[in-house]
C-alpha cells in the first residue's frame, strides 16, 4: 500500500495561508499541514484556517524550542492547539516534550486526531528506540520521527522502528510517520511505504531535504510506491544535482515497470551497503567518487570492468552468489556514443583532463577506436596510473595540457558544475577541433561557450548521461529503453 502525501504550507499572514491552502487539490495532496507558527505580526485565526478546507489538515504551531517559528508563551501556543481540536481539525501536531499537553487533551482526541512528535536537527538520536516506546505510550494517533540524517546509516533506526512497528509494536490502529532530514535522508522522504510511514511531507523546504510535491509526485511517481515496489539508485557524494532519477523514472514509467530511482548521497560506499542490506535496492548507479569501491565491492560481469578497475553500474546478485553485488560499466559505450557521431578518432590526438573514475572510462573507450591519448592531471603519478589502462595508445602528464597538442578535448573533472558554474578546468588556447565537457549542468558550461567562442566544435556530457542509463537500464530489467523518453525526462529536470 502506497503512503500518502501531506503538502506543508507556509505564510507571513492568515490571508496567504488560505490562499496557499486552497491552491492544493485532491491532485496535489492527501491532506496539507497549516504551519500556524510562521504567520507573524497577528494571532493565528484558527478558525479561519480550517473554515472551508478542500483537503484534511495537520495543525502546527511549532516552538521554536524545536525548530519551529513561534516565540510566544506557552500557555498561548497550547492554547492556540487546543482551538484546532476544538474546531476539528482531522490532526494537531504536538511535540512529545510540551510540558502539561496530556492533562487537557481527552483520550479520545489522543488516539484519533493528535501527532506526538519528536524533532531532532542535530542528528538522530541514539536512544530514539525509546523515545518512540515512551511516544506511543501517549495513545497518539500518529508518532512521527524526524532526525537529522548525516549519512544513509542514520536512516536504519527509522527502517527498525517501521519493521517493529509491522510486527505489531505501538498501540492497535496507530501510525507512524519517520523522516531523515537533509541529504541523506531523501530516502526516507520518497519511500515512505518502505520506512512505514503512514505519510511523507512535501513543501518548500521548511524542513533540510523537503522537496516539493510536484517533485515527488512527477519525478518520484509517490502514488505507485508501495512497500514492495522495487528500488534502484543513484549513489555518489554530492548527489542533489542529479538528474538520473528523473530519467530512470521516466524510463520506468513509459516501460509499464513499478519501481522506483533515487537518489542517496552516501558517506562512503560502505555507508551505501548499509543502507542497501536493509532496503529491496536491485541496482544502483555509481557515480564520483565511489566507482573504485563499487568495482572492488562487486563482482565484475566481464574483462572491460576487470581493465577499468571502476563500475558505474550495479545489480543484486542471485541470491547465494559469492559476491551481494555484479557490476559493469556503461561509461565506455556511453561516452563514445555521441562522439563517433560528430568525428573520425582513428589517430586523433585527445587530451584528456583529470584522472578519476570518469577518465578511466574515457581512456578505454578511446583506445578501442584508436585515438592517441594523454591524460593531464595535476598529479602526474596519477595521469600515469589512467593511462596504463591502454600503454600503447595513451601516456599520463602534468596538468595543463600544451598548446597545439589535442584535436579533442575531454574534461572528465567535476570543474565548472552547476552552481561553480564560474569555474573552468582550462583555460585555453582553444586550437583543436572538439571540446566535449563532461558535465551537463549547466548548459553550457564556461568551458564550452569559451571553446565556441574560439570557433571549436562542442559537446556537453547530456549525450553520455543519456546513452550510458539507457545501457543501465537494460543490463537491470532486459527491457532496451527510449532514449528519447530518458533525454526528455532530464531536459524538463535541467529546466527546473
Amino acid at each position: 500500500m502506497a503512503s500518502s502525501l501531506c503538502e506543508v504550507i507556509t505564510a507571513p499572514t492568515m490571508a496567504e495561508l488560505r490562499a496557499r491552502r486552497d491552491a492544493v487539490g485532491p491532485e496535489d495532496a492527501d491532506l496539507v499541514e497549516l504551519r500556524l507558527d510562521t504567520v507573524t505580526g497577528e494571532r493565528p485565526d484558527v478558525a479561519g484556517a480550517l473554515d472551508g478546507r478542500r483537503l484534511p489538515v495537520v495543525v502546527t504551531c511549532r516552538a521554536s524550542w524545536e525548530g519551529g517559528q513561534f516565540t510566544g508563551s506557552e500557555e498561548e501556543r497550547q492554547r492556540i492547539l487546543r482551538e484546532a481540536i476544538e474546531g476539528g481539525a482531522e490532526f494537531v501536531d504536538i511535540e512529545h516534550r510540551a510540558v502539561g499537553v496530556e492533562r487537557w487533551l481527552r483520550q479520545e482526541d489522543r488516539e484519533q486526531r493528535v501527532i506526538c512528535s519528536l524533532h531532532d536537527f542535530e542528528g538522530m538520536p541514539r536512544d530514539l528506540a525509546d523515545r518512540v516506546r515512551d511516544m506511543r505510550r501517549t495513545g497518539a494517533a500518529v508518532v512521527k520521527v524526524a532526525g537529522q540524517a548525516d549519512r544513509l546509516r542514520d536512516l536504519l533506526p527509522l527502517l527498525a522502528i517501521g519493521r517493529d512497528h509491522r510486527l505489531g509494536g505501538g498501540a492497535p490502529g496507530q501510525r507512524l510517520v519517520l523522516i531523515g532530514m537533509g541529504p541523506s535522508g531523501m530516502a526516507s522522504r520518497v519511500l515512505a511505504a518502505h520506512f512505514g510511514s503512514c505519510w511523507t511531507y512535501a513543501g518548500p523546504a521548511v524542513a533540510p531535504g523537503q522537496v516539493t510535491g510536484a517533485r515527488l509526485l512527477n519525478e518520484f511517481r509517490f502514488r505507485a510506491i508501495a512497500s514492495d515496489t522495487p528500488v534502484y539508485a543513484v549513489v555518489g557524494r554530492p548527489i542533489s544535482h542529479s538528474i538520473s532519477p528523473a530519467m530512470h523514472n521516466a524510463a520506468f514509467e513509459a516501460a509499464g515497470l513499478n519501481a522506483a530511482y533515487i537518489p542517496l548521497e552516501a558517506a562512503d560506499f560502505d555507508d551505501f551497503l548499509a543502507l542497501a542490506g536493509e532496503l529491496p535496492i536491485a541496482g544502483a548507479s555509481v557515480t564520483a567518487p565511489f566507482k573504485l569501491a563499487a568495482f572492488q565491492s562487486a563482482r565484475p560481469i566481464d574483462r572491460d570492468v576487470e581493465r577499468l578497475r571502476a563500475a558505474n553500474t550495479l545489480r543484486r546478485a542471485a541470491a547465494g552468489a559469492e559476491s551481494a553485488w555484479e557490476c559493469t560499466n556503461t561509461d565506455v559505450p556511453g561516452f563514445l556514443a555521441p562522439l563517433t557521431e560528430r568525428m573520425s578518432l582513428r589517430g586523433a590526438r585527445v587530451a584528456i583532463l583529470g584522472a578519476g573514475g570518469s577518465a578511466r572510462a574515457v581512456v578505454a573507450g578511446l583506445d578501442s577506436v584508436g585515438a592517441q591519448v594523454i591524460v593531464y592531471a595535476r598529479h602526474e603519478a596519477a595521469a600515469r596510473e589512467v593511462a596504463a589502462i591502454a600503454p600503447e595508445t595513451a601516456r599520463g602528464a602534468k596538468w595543463p595540457a600544451p598548446a597545439g597538442s589535442w584535436d579533442v578535448l575531454v574534461n572528465t573533472t567535476p570543474v565548472g558544475t552547476s552552481p561553480h558554474v564560474n569555474e573552468t578546468p582550462f583555460q585555453g588556447p582553444f586550437d583543436g577541433q572538439l571540446v566535449y565537457d563532461l558535465i551537463y549542468n549547466p548548459r553550457p558550461t564556461r568551458l564550452l561557450r569559451e571553446a565556441t567562442a574560439a570557433g571549436c566544435a562542442t559537446l556537453d556530457g547530456l549525450d553520455m548521461l543519456v546513452e550510458q542509463a539507457a545501457r543501465q537500464f537494460a543490463w537491470w530489467t532486459g527491457i532496451t529503453p527510449s532514449t528519447h523518453v530518458m533525454r526528455d525526462a532530464a531536459l524538463r529536470r535541467l529546466a527546473s
